[in-house]
């Protein structure tokens, strides 16, 4: 019988890709849970990098961002925006479609994404609210639901 850590890993890889449940479960994992004994939030080395929500899909903190993108190659999971952006972004506000320079083109709406910004740094996590082709198109609306900015 696997594990807690096993299962949840098993539950990223399909959720983000092969390798994702290795980089976010890496190092000192503690699982805080629910009254019922349910997984409902994941620490490692001391940082929130995921959530476990009741729905059976992981949500992102910052520090499981990082880990991703260090090890999903890219565009896995990710939604590219400029200059425009990057400081509302930065400062937990929304991603909207007209400011997106690049997707992976496998995101659908309601992904878990890491938002960079074109050179590179991770700017922020939080939901896909469009398709990336609808991202890639459209010139308005909410490209992606801002769940944590990554301040500078």
């Amino acid at each position: 019988m696997p594990t807690d850590v096993e299962a949840l890993s098993t539950v990223a890889d399909y959720q983000f890709g092969a390798g994702a449940g290795a980089a976010l479960f890496s190092g000192e994992v503690r699982i805080q849970r629910t009254s019922s004994g349910r997984p409902q939030q994941i620490l490692a080395d001391g940082d929130r990098v995921v959530s476990y929500g009741t729905d059976g899909r992981f949500t992102l903190g910052v520090a499981g961002g990082h880990r991703l993108q260090t090890a999903l190659p890219t565009p896995a999971a990710r939604v590219v925006v400029g200059d425009d952006s990057e400081p509302f972004v930065r400062e937990g506000r929304n991603a909207f479609a007209k400011f997106v320079r690049a997707v992976d083109p496998a995101v659908r709406p309601g992904d878990e994404v890491l938002v960079e910004h074109e050179d590179g740094d991770l700017i922020a996590v939080g939901r896909a609210e469009l398709s990336a082709d609808a991202m890639a198109d459209f010139e308005t609306g909410m490209a992606v639901k801002v769940r944590n900015g990554v301040p500078e």
